[in-house]
């Protein structure tokens, strides 16, 4: 062959590298997932849809994600992997064509009361190296403008060998930090009610702790009662000033009680450090209660909740201080960069001025870097960590993203979309599990999994283009294409709730009537002040029950029925069918299994190697001793009963000998909200989204309250299973409830028999009502940006 000849036959072949132009997925078999077989395209969108739990985070986030994570991880030297999570090779047969992946999920970004979005992102740490340079006056390095480093100062003798003599040299330290000494960088100080902690008429041997974990008998009650510091027999109200001192701010110090070494420390500075320290959101319900009764949260009166020292708040630039910068809306700071004009700093005002635009053109431009992260919902959480891919000259690298749309009002969704869209142009893989039509309709490749959730999911439903979709005859494809009607008759309310002067964060001193015993949707753009005047305003106590979307916290030994309370009546029902303890019929307790503690599985920890778990082979997996699987109760031992779906156990526990009205009112709960899929004894961390914020539903709808305020029911529901939402909010009013949703959905705004509507804009362009009324009215009008959106959904 000529040399021509060759070349011209070169040519026509696709160079090997060339052909690698599709990750491909067989056999994945990841919890609910069938045997799946996938070919994605590399460098296009593919959206990831279907019922909530079908098996979408299954195979995106557990699979391709996570075996791409997996093998990033296995580059580095075992030493450096021993510091890092271990993760298992999915279970997947084939997994070839894999790139990067950069997950940006939902997961919060942390309840630490010192993160706020200025250290959560890079924005913090670039605004204190701008003030350590152009600060007047000047004060000392970055760390002298952060509220997490203290300031020290120390002294004292070092010796210094030389040859063979040694000298003894004073040398002095000093650390310049920006920590506000009195309230320690966190902004507040705390003052507490003394008569919540104690009964001042009794003893300590009478019980007067009224501090949860403080029970008498307890080694927390022990430490105080035996401390010898006090007579443990004489009221709390008849303590010297000494003795009360000792009592509730003695220094730490180590002493034995009953012959154990412990640290005895005064009653306030010991909760201060165990309860006042964790963030108010991570507490337990009991302990989060009490602190809201025995707690006040001030301002410091310092640093006036700047969190900084006095040296960090005089330092200025133009006569900006670095507080005064943190508290701006991040919008506005962007623009106040661009008006700093140095050039001996020049590459980092420019590397800050693109960090914060990336902020507002991600539709976050109304934050202030002071925010505390763990105030912000799972939609915005999600848009933050979005910052730092934005400006990333990375390609060929796969973006996972886990509804991106989430807590986006209609009118943010197009820019969510450019942004997506953005990502894929500059050559990257962007794999979107989504349930909004808005973002499936710009997708270049759709895979649909269902058909149904739980063990009738897990298998791909649909592959292809949108247009094959909506031609389709999947649930997703029928339901693609659904537009709901105005509400042609609304309810009448049965009274009013008053909300008067409302001015929390970017409220404008709102007066607002809440119609009762009605639907009512409060809607407006991100950042418009919804959640301020619904979880702000809106008076919590009496009658209130608050539903927002902070997650469900559980461990693999946590399940549907331990969490909703479930198993307490079926453990009592077994026990008193056979005639022994409830205890045995907990995983947890004295039922266990001793070989694997309950779990089912055997842990083996092999250091830098990922762990492997297999099934326990005295209890064959099910947690429980051989002697407890002999009882039974209609037929069914414990084990059998926790493999249960909801609808077969609401059948079980409905009639016959296993008739348990307790056990059946909270499956019925569980059906109500759509999971009549689930297993009850399923492990908390296996739940998608939308099936734990379901959960938390149900489990609330057991409280007693009139009025009901739900923050963005529709998340991570299907657009199926939006109509079964609807159902019950419906079912909730018209047993009675006052029922407030805040919410984006247009279906949800058009089913609502009052809408109140806030904006106009974001941040402090919002905080205004804009609208009250009816759907219909809002439609009519089209005065408003949710009022336009929700004409041409419903096609008005």
């Amino acid at each position: 062959m000529s040399t021509a000849s060759r070349k011209k036959t070169a040519a026509s072949q696709p160079e090997a590298a060339d052909r690698h132009d599709l990750i491909r997925v067989h056999g994945a078999r990841v919890n609910n997932l069938k045997d799946v077989s996938v070919e994605l395209p590399k460098r296009r969108l593919t959206v990831f849809t279907g019922v909530s739990g079908s098996g979408k985070s299954s195979l995106v986030f557990d699979t391709i994600a996570a075996e791409s994570r997996r093998l990033i991880n296995e580059t580095y030297s075992a030493f450096v992997q021993g510091f890092m999570p271990t993760l298992a090779r999915p279970e997947v047969d084939v997994l070839e064509g894999l790139t990067t992946a950069i997950i940006v999920d939902q997961q919060r970004l942390g309840a630490d009361p010192r993160s706020t979005v200025g250290t959560a992102t890079d924005a913090h740490a670039m605004l204190r190296i701008l003030f350590s340079r152009l600060g007047d006056p000047h004060i000392g390095p970055p760390s002298a403008f952060s509220f997490n480093v203290p300031s020290v100062r120390a002294s004292g003798a070092i010796t210094v060998e030389r040859g063979e003599k040694s000298k003894a040299v004073k040398k002095s330290f000093s650390r310049a930090g920006g920590m506000c000494p009195r309230c320690e960088g966190m902004g507040s100080v705390t003052d507490i009610d003394l008569t919540q902690l104690y009964d001042a008429a009794k003893s300590l041997d009478e019980g007067a702790l009224t501090v949860p974990g403080y029970k008498a008998g307890g080694w927390n009650y022990r430490l105080y009662s035996e401390s010898g510091f006090y007579p443990a027999d004489k009221p709390i109200g008849k303590f010297t000033k000494r003795e009360l001192h000792d009592f509730l701010h003695h220094e730490p110090t180590r002493m034995k009680i009953a012959g154990i070494n412990m640290t005895y420390e005064g009653l306030i500075p010991r909760i201060q450090k165990s309860m006042l320290a964790k963030d108010k959101e991570a507490m337990q319900p009991h302990i989060r209660e009490f602190v809201d009764r025995a707690v006040t949260f001030t301002a410091c009166p310092d640093c006036g909740g700047t969190r900084l020292a006095e040296p960090a708040r005089t330092s200025r630039i133009d006569g900006v201080s670095i507080a005064d910068a943190c508290a701006m809306q991040i919008s506005d700071l962007a623009a106040w960069v661009r008006g700093v004009d140095d050039p001996s700093v020049a590459p980092l005002l420019a590397a800050l001025g693109h960090n914060l635009d990336s902020f507002v053109e991600i539709g976050l431009g109304y934050l202030s870097l002071d925010r505390p992260s763990g105030t912000l919902s799972g939609g915005e959480s999600q848009r933050v960590k979005m910052i730092r891919q934005l400006g990333s000259s990375l390609t060929d690298v796969t973006y996972v993203f886990d509804e991106p749309t989430i807590g986006l009002h209609p009118h943010d969704i197009q820019r969510m979309n450019e942004l997506l869209l953005q990502l894929r142009d500059k050559g990257n893989t962007v794999l979107v599990v989504e349930h909004k039509p808005e973002l499936i309709a710009i997708a270049d490749h759709v895979v649909d999994l269902g058909p149904g959730a739980g063990a009738g999911g897990g298998t791909v439903c649909f592959e292809g283009t949108v247009a094959d979709l909506r031609r389709s005859d999947t649930v997703t494809g029928r339901h693609l294409d659904d537009r709901a009607k105005v509400k042609d008759k609304v309810r009448t309310p049965t009274g009013t709730l008053e909300i008067r002067g409302a001015d929390t964060h970017n409220l404008r001193n709102v007066d607002v009537d809440i119609p009762l015993g009605v639907l009512v949707v409060v809607t407006g753009v991100a950042g418009s002040g919804k959640s301020s005047l619904v979880h702000g305003s809106i008076p919590a106590g009496a009658g209130v029950v608050s539903i927002d979307q902070s997650g469900i916290r559980g461990s693999r030994r946590s399940n549907p029925a331990t969490y909703t309370g479930l198993l307490e009546p079926i453990r009592k029902a077994f026990a008193k069918a056979n005639g022994v303890k409830p205890a045995l019929f907990s995983a947890n307790s004295e039922g266990a299994c001793p070989n694997c503690n309950g779990l089912g599985v055997v842990y083996t920890d092999l250091a830098m190697m990922a762990g492997v778990a297999t099934p326990c082979e005295e209890c064959e997996g099910k947690g429980f001793e051989a002697s407890v699987l002999q009882y039974r109760l209609g037929g069914r031992d414990i084990s059998e009963v926790l493999a249960m779906p909801v609808t077969e156990a609401e059948e079980f526990f409905g009639a016959g000998d296993a008739r348990t009205p307790a056990a059946h009112t909270i499956l019925g709960r569980l059906a109500d909200v759509g999971l009549g899929y689930l297993t009850i004894g399923q492990p908390l961390t296996t739940l998608s989204g939308g099936e734990r914020q379901r959960l938390k539903l149900a489990t609330h709808m057991a409280d007693k309250g009139g009025v009901y305020v739900l923050d963005e029911p529709t998340a991570g529901l299907h657009l199926a299973d939006v109509e079964q939402l609807l159902g019950l909010l419906d079912g909730l009013v018209d047993s009675g409830k006052s029922v407030i949703v805040v919410e984006h959905h247009q279906a949800v705004m058009a089913h609502a028999d009052w809408i109140i509507d806030l904006g106009p804009g974001a941040g402090h362009d919002g905080g205004c009502v804009v609208f009250e009324g009816t759907p219909e009215d809002l439609v009519a009008g089209r005065a408003t940006v949710t009022g336009r959106h929700l004409a041409e959904y419903v096609g008005a």
